[in-house]
């Protein structure tokens, strides 16, 4: 995995630290905590040790007592910990805890209420184009993401049709989150439809051939293992009627790709056009989440079909963005960004396309994609000028 400075601000206590498999957080950390006493739960014998006795992590911290870090990598792999760490950071005012987690499924009960008092939660994502630098190619993101662990891997695209796959055995499959296998994988497909769009559960149930229910339970899943995310609709203010669902995006454009099946009579330019949105949408989240200072990612639609595809909205930041997989600019592309400006004048709005020139038509700046991207840092602004 290549080590690029990553933009997450660290902590400066204990923290629990999320993501998805892949992403970096444990060649993060050893970066940040040198010297902290490494509890590995991806590693068999580690698991079942610390699953059949979690008091020994007392003992090992007893063993080193020079150590100030205690770092326990994939900590929802063995829960009963949280109660040994709540125990230790009460006892010990010195020692310093990171818990990492690909899941929050199974800390949602036990020592999680306790410890979510006094431990910051952080999220790492995949890679921001400005992390990469020079090395950013929106053609190649848009093929194969932005997943440290796919970016640094010999053949990243056998690596990225092996993603899924592994969270499927290593996650679904071996923590027994669902009893159909190959339904879930199904759905996995199906939901792929969703990516980018409002999301329409009965759909997706009649396309998998279960239940509603049933759908919302592996929606439910996809999100506690961080694979996917919901955008609400912004409804601050609302001048109009606004749909009342949520769009639905997998966490990163690379994944979408791996999970989209496509054939003869899918367009290549629809599933491109999904995926320059997913990539806007996953860049938004990480700034928000960087910047950690209560922003929030929307979407914007009228049930008269106008849509603005992300409205971020917080304390020091309102602006909404559309996404054009277009080379020119229309001046009908343009329209749902006027209607948005005319209900909210006080937001700055800009069109992003893939063009090559940044242009200003009837006062809306129209920005290339790659050029909006590259210049997307959690200390300054979107859209500054």
């Amino acid at each position: 995995m290549e080590k690029i400075q990553r933009l997450l601000p660290a902590p400066e206590g204990s923290f629990f630290l999320f993501g998805p498999r892949g992403t970096g957080k444990s060649t993060w950390l050893r970066q940040l905590r040198k010297g902290a006493i490494w509890v590995d739960l991806l590693d068999p014998a580690s698991q079942r040790l610390y699953q059949a006795r979690p008091e020994r992590l007392r003992e090992l911290v007893a063993g080193s007592p020079r150590a100030r870090d205690v770092v326990i990598d994939e900590v929802q792999r063995a829960p009963a910990l949280l109660d040994v760490v709540h125990e230790l950071a009460e006892s010990d005012r010195r020692l310093r805890f990171v818990l990492t987690g690909s899941s929050a499924r199974k800390l949602r009960r036990g020592a999680w209420n306790l410890l979510a008092g006094r431990l910051v939660e952080a999220s790492m994502h995949p890679f921001m184009a400005v992390e990469l630098g020079a090395a950013f190619s929106l053609r190649r993101a848009l093929e194969i993401g932005l997943v440290p662990l796919v970016r640094g891997a010999a053949e990243p695209e056998r690596t990225l049709c092996a993603y899924a796959s592994l969270y499927l055995r290593e996650e679904v499959q071996a923590e027994a989150l669902v009893r159909d296998v190959g339904a879930f994988a199904r759905f996995l497909e199906a939901i792929s439809f969703s990516h980018g769009s409002t999301l329409n559960l009965a759909e997706v149930a009649r396309e998998c051939q279960v239940g509603r229910k049933t759908v919302e339970g592996y929606l439910g899943i996809l999100e506690d293992l961080l694979l996917a995310f919901r955008v609400p609709v912004f409804s601050k203010r609302a001048q109009r009627h606004l749909v009342a669902h949520d769009k639905f995006f997998y966490f990163d454009a690379g994944v979408y790709r791996s999970l989209r099946p496509a054939g003869p009579l899918d367009r290549p330019e629809e599933i491109e056009g999904m995926a320059l949105e997913g990539l806007v949408a996953q860049h938004l989240r990480a700034w928000i989440a960087y910047r950690a200072d209560g922003a929030g990612l929307y979407y914007w639609r009228t049930k008269s079909g106008a849509e603005v595809d992300f409205v971020v909205y917080g304390p020091e930041v309102f602006c909404a963005i559309e996404v054009k997989r277009a080379a020119r600019v229309r001046g009908a592309d343009l329209r749902a960004l006027r209607a948005f400006r005319e209900d909210y004048p006080e937001a700055a709005v800009a069109l992003l396309y893939l063009g090559n020139e940044r242009l200003s038509i009837d006062g809306i700046p129209c920005i290339p994609c790659e050029e909006f991207l590259a210049g997307l840092h959690p200390e300054t602004m979107i859209l500054a000028s």
